[in-house]
């Protein structure tokens, strides 16, 4: 009888009960996360706000069959579109992700853990939405901030130990995940259902990073995310309407998660589950770039006034990263699209030594005609610093340096410019918060009338009155 399969149906992995009794039972204490939370809500819907002036991203939204109507279904910020609750997180977290400057997480593995604000924004507005229809308490938008919390954690923790980018993995699988875990617990889901609706999000393996890397980089990168949250939203919906889950999905020999996908290898922890990951989560404040380039364009912009008026004498640029740096956004070659620029380590340094800035402008195809930005890129040695490399992964530092140095042709040279902790780091908290803030009332102004914006700001501020904002009213003030 060896050539039979013995099909005794096991007990969960404890990988999934983990996360479900993180979500159902653990209380949020930490006022740190929550203040950090409203925080990343701000910018994270900031985020979406600005990209709505991009057409490349604009055309994706709305709903699937053009002219279909959704009564009482989930808003999408900054529009007037009202959907099913599965296109609106494809919607909104595709609008969060577009401009590669919402929060972002680095560890093992990366990732951008606000892009679960997707399926759990357009979650709790539709079931608020039914319950007011009812004449039920709608969810509040503390019920949001924790959601906000526990997503965080959940994509966190899996990614501090776990590299799936080193087996050609997609991080947005984090993404469908932390978001199936929460939205099924708003939805009204139990531990088990939680459990459930987990084992479909790792059967539904994983994406590709194809899309990130030379020769492939391209703008899926940008809805990727959207993609993921709102397919955690499906699987939430289908387990609520009593599909089976897949007990060992992860360790299931030969045809389960590990042995397909992760090369038989089990997830590593560091850490239980609590709110570690919102408290130390890293703000994209100054430029819309890839985090591993955010403090290479902070040096390149304080060298600028030294560099620029001596671009025609540059002999080379030695530009000292990080080992994932190297791996992820270092590359030469010409730059096909927005996607493929804001990817390059060499093409956002260039620009920040040549404008003493980085916009989300800089990435189109206008900017990158200046024949300087590719002339710069060719000058540019890129190197690793072990330290640096060393320090990146440290649980108390988590630094993210890149450091700048230009040589001229007449033998002079700047200034190595290091620049460690970039300004959306904790350790650098103090000083970022009051830019995130302005960068927020800047993504407002680029969306709603003066006096709209500043209801919305002057709410998102007034911490204990947005907790108990009912999610609905919250949505009510977003749609223009």
């Amino acid at each position: 009888m060896g050539n039979v399969d013995l099909n005794v149906r096991p007990e969960p992995d404890p990988e999934l009960v983990a996360i479900a009794d993180y979500v159902a039972d653990f209380e949020i204490t930490s006022d740190e996360a929550y203040d950090t939370a409203r925080h990343c809500l701000m910018d994270t819907l900031g985020c979406g706000f600005l990209a709505l002036r991009f057409p490349e991203c604009a055309k994706h939204l709305g709903p699937l069959v053009p002219g279909t109507v959704v009564p009482g279904g989930a808003r999408v910020p900054g529009t007037q579109f009202e959907l099913d609750p599965v296109k609106a997180a494809w919607d909104i977290g595709c609008t969060i992700r577009w401009l590669d400057f919402n929060d972002t997480w680095l560890a093992a593995e990366w990732g951008h853990p606000s892009d679960n604000l997707g399926g759990i924004l357009a979650v709790a507005d539709w079931v608020s939405r039914q319950a007011v229809a009812r004449g039920q308490p709608p969810l509040v938008m503390r019920d949001v901030l924790t959601a906000m919390i526990k997503a965080h954690e959940i994509q966190g923790c899996l990614a501090l130990e776990n590299s799936f980018n080193r087996v050609g993995l997609d991080h947005v699988l984090l993404v469908r995940v932390a978001s199936t875990a929460v939205v099924t617990e708003l939805l009204g889901g139990t531990k088990e259902q939680v459990v459930d609706a987990l084992s479909h999000a790792f059967v539904d393996g994983s994406a590709l990073r194809t899309y990130r890397h030379a020769p492939n980089a391209g703008p899926r990168k940008s809805w990727a995310a959207g993609d993921a949250t709102s397919r955690a939203v499906r699987l939430a919906l289908l387990v609520l309407k009593g599909e089976i889950g897949y007990p060992s999905a992860l360790s299931a020999p030969t045809w389960g998660f590990y042995d397909v996908a992760f090369g038989g290898r089990k997830f590593g922890f560091q850490r239980p589950y609590g709110s570690y990951v919102m408290e130390n989560v890293l703000f994209k404040i100054s430029f819309p770039a890839e985090f591993h380039a955010q403090t290479a364009v902070e040096a390149a912009v304080k060298l600028h006034p030294h560099v620029a008026p001596r671009l025609d004498g540059i002999e080379r640029i030695v530009l000292t990263t990080h080992e994932s740096a190297i791996r992820i956004i270092s590359k030469t070659g010409e730059l096909n699209n927005p996607a493929d620029r804001d990817h390059c380590l060499q093409y956002m340094t260039a620009v920040g030594l040549l404008k003493g800035d980085l916009t989300a402008d800089d990435y189109e195809d206008a900017a990158a005609d200046d024949p300087r930005i590719d002339r710069l890129r060719e000058l540019m040695v890129v190197e690793e610093d072990e330290r640096y490399s060393r320090e990146y992964h440290e649980a108390d530092k988590r630094s993210i340096a890149n450091a700048i140095q230009v040589f001229f042709e007449d033998g002079s040279n700047t200034e190595n410019i290091a620049v460690e902790y970039p300004i959306g780091h904790r350790r650098r908290r103090a000083e970022g918060i009051p830019l995130l803030m302005s960068k927020f009332e800047a993504n407002l102004s680029s969306r709603f009338p003066s006096a709209r914006a500043r209801a919305i700001l002057d709410l998102c501020q007034d911490g204990e009155r947005l907790a108990s904002t009912p999610v609905d009213e919250f949505m009510d003030q977003l749609v223009i």
